[in-house]
């Protein structure tokens, strides 16, 4: 007996979105790293910009295997921008303000909209005649 394929792609897919979240973390991180490095002057803050961008992207890249690659790339930088500022407001580097968290918030919210959509496939558009 064979095993639907929607029950064998469920694991899959959980795996892609924990890998996604992960990719958008170090985004956070190589974002941040980026800003500290001083314009790559700086040898420890580059480093972590070096390696942490590096596997943001093999993590985006394996996500987009299971993930459509617009809603993927959507959650990754809104995920990422998000904890960026937000890293930024708790260290001080950048103000806090109840709007800017109001905003942060919508970003993160549209993400976990994304998330939550369903991932059927799309019917392509039917051909329009020659003019």
């Amino acid at each position: 007996m064979r095993t639907p394929k929607s029950a064998t792609e469920a694991p899959a897919t959980t795996l892609s979105w924990l890998i996604l979240l992960a990719s958008a973390v170090l985004e956070a991180v190589w974002a941040t790293a980026l800003g500290l490095s001083d314009g790559f002057t700086q040898p420890l803050p580059t480093l972590v910009f070096a390696l942490t961008a590096t596997l943001s992207m093999v993590g985006l890249g394996l996500a987009v295997k299971s993930i459509p690659l617009g809603t993927a790339y959507a959650v990754w930088v809104g995920i990422g921008a998000a904890l960026t500022v937000g890293w930024a407001m708790a260290t001080g580097v950048e103000p806090a303000s109840p709007l800017k968290l109001l905003f942060i918030a919508g970003i993160v919210g549209c993400a976990a909209g994304l998330k939550l959509l369903p991932a059927g496939k799309s019917e392509p558009a039917a051909a329009l005649p020659p003019s």
